[in-house]
């Protein structure tokens, strides 16, 4: 009986057989589709995966004329982990003329707004000097991050200390004021990197931190499509469901803890969002094919309810790719091909 290369979530090679792949693919459907609310993929999509999953060549490629965007979150930082020493200028340039990004994204190595707001007079005239290296656009890029707004890094009780001693109140109030500070903080940097010429602004891993989180970056996003009418804001998540830390926060009269990434679409874009990233979570120890039919799945819906382009998140733990710093190219090709031929969505 035939078998087929593979891997795990956690990128442990492995191989199936054409019942075990198919399974895995119906399956993971089936239950992203019972998870999110969501319609399960269709025949004809779960045998185009099926095709793409078995593929024996070691790089996979959509067909000519479905290429897509790419945009980056951190790439000054991500070309370090590959073992290249290069300024924060020199790597963008790399990724531009060597590895064929559509789009760069500048960004501070604490990948923060709050610490990059104490920077940002010295990251302004580095920003401008890149943009005369680049042709591409280039974003400016973030994470709301609300954990450094409590203690022992910033001036709020910390939430996850007052919980457990029953301090409910005294937690939500503490991710309230949390939740103040960081919109402060990301329109100061965006309102600056704006002005400065960035062709767009990201807000990435929104939703870390739970529900105040999303509501800090939807806050933000309403504020600075208000001051500046034509920015560009792409807001990419965290997970595939809001996890209520804080359990009661509403935006638009909807309870944002829970929600999956076609209703977490809605209301990003109700607040101005101009891009959207979804996320699905990988699972380590459910295969890739698993993974990626469930990513698609709830990627799918995505694009579905979407008057925005989506660009899907792919990376280390999501999209349907392992767990891992660095990602092996069998399954980051595949599950491109994957995600970008069946869901339709805009970009990566």
């Amino acid at each position: 009986m035939q078998k087929f290369f593979s891997r795990l979530g956690d990128g442990w090679a492995i191989e199936l057989t054409e019942v075990e792949l198919m399974n895995d693919i119906v399956v993971g459907s089936t239950e992203a589709a019972r998870d999110a609310g969501v319609d399960p993929l269709s025949d004809d999509d779960i045998k185009h995966l099926f095709d793409i999953c078995k593929n024996v060549q070691k790089i996979s490629g959509v067909e000519r004329g479905c290429e897509v965007i790419t945009t980056f979150d951190g790439p000054t930082i991500e070309i370090r982990h590959a073992g290249i020493i290069a300024n924060r200028q020199q790597a963008l340039q790399i990724f531009e003329r060597c590895l064929g990004a559509d789009t760069m994204e500048f960004s501070h190595v604490d990948y923060s707004y709050k610490p990059s707001k104490t920077v940002v007079h010295e990251d302004l005239p580095l920003f401008e000097q890149a943009q005369h290296l680049m042709v591409i656009p280039l974003f400016y890029g973030a994470m709301p991050n609300l954990g450094l707004y409590t203690y022992p890094d910033g001036p709020m009780p910390n939430p996850a200390e007052l919980l457990p001693m029953g301090k409910i109140k005294e937690a939500r109030e503490a991710y309230e004021g949390a939740v103040e500070l960081a919109v402060k903080d990301m329109v100061f940097v965006a309102s600056a990197f704006h002005e400065a010429g960035a062709d767009g602004i990201n807000f990435d891993t929104v939703g870390a931190s739970g529900d105040p989180d999303f509501k800090a970056a939807l806050l933000a996003t309403e504020i600075l499509k208000k001051k500046y009418p034509d920015i560009c804001i792409e807001m990419g998540m965290a997970g595939e469901f809001v996890l209520g830390t804080h359990g009661e926060i509403n935006h638009f009269g909807q309870r944002l803890a829970g929600l999956f990434p076609h209703q977490q679409l809605k209301i990003a874009e109700k607040a101005g969002a101009t891009i959207f990233g979804p996320v699905v979570n990988t699972v380590s120890n459910k295969t890739i094919p698993w993974n990626l039919s469930r990513a698609i799945t709830m990627t799918k819906a995505c694009v579905k309810d979407a008057n925005i382009p989506v660009h899907a998140a792919m990376g280390m733990g999501v999209g349907g790719l392992p767990i891992c710093e660095t990602l092996p190219v069998d399954m980051v090709s595949m599950a491109s091909k994957a995600m970008v031929e069946i869901t339709k969505l805009d970009g990566l």
